[in-house]
């Protein structure tokens, strides 16, 4: 590290579960983020200003105005733009230091396995069933590390899956492989500091696997009703009889 990035980082490399080494890890890290909306933008930008040093970013849509209530990566000048290089912009502005890789395209199929294959860590951000499903089976299948995220009303809750660890269970010995595509901020609505809330979570586990501190969300489901400020954790095991994950 030089010193700019020293002085960068100094707040974090101070903390003894960070310190110098697990600052270089995260510099040195490469993270994969499914989707830049509600929680792909404040994952991503915490990500960048602490220091992850390659974030990939893969999201297929544009930016609406109706986007701005809560996807703060994107600002007013953006509409109509990618989400991706919109995403990108802000990223280079937080932290000029840190590589992003922005993707306009859903990412599924053999591209979905060559990028979990090359990321130390994935952030499920994305908003529909088929995705998740997907970017969690690639997971078990490179033994990757996974953290999951969802928002919707004034709900948010989030997971981490270690399909490296023998007893961790994946998304799909949480959910059956089927779900209501309906149930999604368009149609149920959305407020918007729940989503910054779910996706600063999603960047804070993610830093932990990164520098392997502290105790992770794998086992464990975190639900937050933001209407009442009840914050429960819900505890689940491996489900051996699992379509994705049961066999391994």
């Amino acid at each position: 590290m030089n010193d700019n990035q020293l002085l960068r980082y100094s707040r974090q490399i101070m903390l003894p579960q960070c310190d110098m080494a697990g600052q270089q890890k995260l510099l040195t890290a490469r993270v994969l983020i499914v989707g830049a909306g509600g929680l792909g933008s404040p994952a991503a930008m915490y990500l960048a200003a602490g220091g992850a040093g390659h974030i990939t970013i893969y999201d297929n849509d544009e930016v609406d105005l109706s986007n701005l209530q809560r996807q703060i990566a994107h600002h007013t000048d953006d509409v109509g733009m990618d989400k991706v290089i919109s995403t990108r912009n802000m990223l280079n502005q937080l932290n000029p230091n840190v590589q992003v890789a922005a993707v306009k395209q859903r990412l599924q199929g053999g591209q979905l396995d060559e990028e979990v294959k090359k990321a130390d860590v994935i952030l499920d951000c994305s908003d529909n069933f088929a995705t998740r499903f997907a970017v969690n089976k690639a997971c078990v299948a490179f033994r990757k590390p996974l953290v999951s995220g969802a928002a919707i009303r004034f709900e948010g809750q989030v997971s981490v899956f270690t399909p490296g660890i023998s007893a961790s269970p994946c998304y799909n010995c949480l959910y059956k492989n089927e779900g209501e595509e309906m149930q999604n901020c368009a149609t149920n609505g959305v407020i918007a500091p729940i989503t910054g809330i779910v996706g600063s979570i999603q960047a804070l586990e993610a830093m932990k696997l990164i520098i392997n501190t502290g105790e992770t969300l794998t086992g464990r489901l975190l639900l937050i009703d933001g209407l009442t400020m009840n914050i429960k954790t819900m505890h689940f095991k491996k489900n051996p009889g699992c379509p994705t994950c049961g066999n391994l």
